[in-house]
């Protein structure tokens, strides 16, 4: 479903109150700085790992990468060690990658396809739904109940053609955690867009500093000013605040400029039938909590993730993922040469983060004052004040919790000023 012409007008007088203003909006509320820690102190990297990575939909595949039943793919981005398996009745699963007899890893290759996934410890082998089909010599057990003795599952959902897993046995559905938002991209079509690059770069900054210069446009003509500012209107951006954390900006193309030379597209490329006029006319950059990023146009769908790999390390993964192609014609949006480097606009993204690492590691670095461009930060770090529990985070690490529900979509206080 297209954005109804509703929404597209409201867009348009959001993008002229933005462009008009001259200070934040009335209600906007005074965002109080982020401490400092938050980027360099193990107490809150800890409690990152122990609530934010364990209780939130991340995405881990495509179903490209398992395509056919027997085949699995591990996926160990959060240092879990999880096995992505296809069933032989179409279902996408995911287990912990450890046999229930001694712990021992059931898959050692990266990818592969097999019948059963079987351990090379001792023999025990599981079919692609997680049950335990066979152990050896099963005369030396008591009363071994194999039906009780299957992989742990992880919680695995789809949304179109992409596969998120959940380590919180309780977590909401993922067309709960999308919200709005599996509705606003519909028209995307993620359910026909084949995956047509993945790669890891490991950087040498806190996952949050990497990912942050993806979730404001206050830095583009500073950071960007030959590649991204010639081609995006930042000061007509519109930010918008979802529930769970999630946000969506929305910048238009200045005028004379075409979003075709804003994603550097080949001109015959296949388009995605039935994106809508915001989607081939501006920048349309979403963030789901909590660690991807993605633009989404009529010729490609994106993301960028950020892990952690450490206080002070991280992985970028890009994506390209499109509905078809050309022998020859692979789009890669990210990278150069098919991952042999990123491409200039990341460079220039990532050119400063191992710097700024050093910078806040510093003496003199007290926190982060931001602006309402930078909102979308600032929402993301009261999300994981919740999931974490304000309580168990010791106070001087604690964000405020100041935007209210008059600010999560479909509120907005804007739309009153205007009028």
């Amino acid at each position: 479903m297209t954005m109804s012409q509703e929404e597209v007008s409201k867009l348009r007088h959001l993008m002229e109150f933005e462009a008009t203003r001259t200070e934040p909006p009335l209600a906007w509320p005074r965002t109080p700085d982020i401490p400092a820690g938050r980027y360099v102190d193990p107490r809150f990297f800890a409690l990152e790992q122990e609530h934010v990575w364990r209780k939130s939909w991340l995405l881990a595949a495509h179903i490209d990468e398992v395509p056919e039943p027997g085949c699995f793919m591990l996926w160990e981005n959060t240092g879990q060690p999880i096995v992505i398996t296809h069933a032989e009745d179409g279902q996408i699963n995911a287990f912990y990658n450890t046999c229930s007899h001694r712990g021992a890893p059931v898959v050692t290759q990266p990818s592969g396809k097999k019948k059963r996934l079987t351990c090379a410890y001792h023999g025990w082998s599981y079919d692609h739904s997680g049950a335990l089909c066979a152990i050896r010599d099963p005369e030396d057990f008591h009363d071994l109940d194999l039906s009780q003795r299957g992989l742990q599952p992880v919680r695995c959902e789809r949304f179109g053609n992409l596969i998120f897993v959940n380590l919180d046995p309780q977590a909401m559905t993922l067309l709960e955690w999308l919200g709005p938002i599996a509705d606003e991209w519909e028209e995307f079509q993620f359910h026909n867009c084949r995956l047509a690059a993945r790669h890891i770069f490991d950087l040498d900054c806190n996952w949050k500093i990497a990912m942050e210069a993806n979730t404001e446009v206050y830095h583009v003509r500073s950071i960007h000013p030959t590649t991204v500012a010639p081609i995006l209107d930042d000061r007509r951006n519109v930010n918008t605040l979802y529930a769970n954390g999630h946000g969506r900006m929305v910048a238009p193309t200045p005028a004379g400029k075409s979003s075709l030379e804003a994603v550097a597209a080949p001109p015959d490329i296949a388009q995605i039938d039935g994106v809508g006029e915001i989607g081939r006319t501006c920048t349309q950059s979403y963030g789901l909590f909590p660690n991807y990023v993605s633009p989404l146009s009529q010729f490609a769908i994106p993301p960028i993730l950020f892990w952690p790999n450490g206080i002070n390390k991280c992985r970028m993964e890009t994506w390209t993922m499109a509905p078809a192609w050309k022998e020859g014609m692979k789009p890669n949006l990210w990278t150069e040469n098919d991952g042999a480097s990123l491409c200039q606009v990341l460079l220039e993204d990532t050119q400063f983060g191992e710097k700024i690492q050093k910078s806040m590691e510093s003496l003199g670095f007290k926190g982060v004052p931001l602006s309402y461009q930078e909102a979308r930060i600032y929402h993301w770090n009261e999300a994981a004040d919740r999931m974490i529990g304000i309580d168990n985070i010791p106070e001087e690490l604690r964000v405020a919790q100041v935007i209210g529900e008059e600010w999560i979509y479909p509120n907005d206080p804007r739309l009153e000023q205007m009028a």
